[in-house]
């Protein structure tokens, strides 16, 4: 993610709904959004995904370090157009950060908002285990726990986003 990216990501993000069950469902308004996008820059983390066939972007989400334990990395903040929703994009997504967050990380660890069924759901629908861990984060909307889940390299090689797997899934 660069500064110039602002315009077309902010074009994603700008859509209420996308953000209705989320801990920070104001995310759409632009100051909001803005230091959202502020601090996926200082992250140094923080990738833009594009669709392949138009060229759009169509979200983003990054890696981070500060919440994670030692030989972990963070995948979070992750969102996408709802013209994504429900197919294979996140998998894919997720898959291709996983597999190269696994290269120097024994583990991959998600940091998701206790009441945010949406994205447990989909974390849980690609090999995501969730943890005892908890953490509370102060929000624009007061403080939301947080729950944790986990993908190693074992559970990654034998789940939903295994090449063989992976391979089985019909492309939409």
């Amino acid at each position: 993610m660069t500064p110039g990216d602002w315009d077309a990501l902010y074009a994603v993000a700008s859509d209420p709904p996308l953000w209705a069950n989320h801990p920070e469902p104001d995310r759409w308004q632009e100051p909001v959004f803005r230091l959202f996008f502020n601090q996926a820059l200082d992250s140094g983390g923080a990738l833009i995904a594009i669709d392949a066939g138009t060229g759009k972007v169509i979200g983003s989400s990054r890696y981070d370090l500060g919440r994670a334990g030692p030989k972990e990395i963070e995948i979070g903040w992750t969102f996408l157009a709802r013209s994504h929703w429900g197919g294979r994009t996140n998998a894919a997504l997720k898959r291709l950060m996983i597999q190269h967050a696994l290269n120097e990380f024994d583990q991959v660890i998600f940091w998701i908002g206790e009441n945010n069924i949406r994205s447990r759901r989909a974390l849980e629908k690609i090999g995501g285990t969730l943890t005892d861990r908890l953490l509370e984060v102060q929000m624009a909307t007061g403080l939301v726990r947080h729950v944790c889940y986990g993908i190693d390299r074992k559970s990654f090689e034998h789940g939903p986003l295994s090449d063989q797997a992976w391979a089985e899934i019909p492309r939409e």
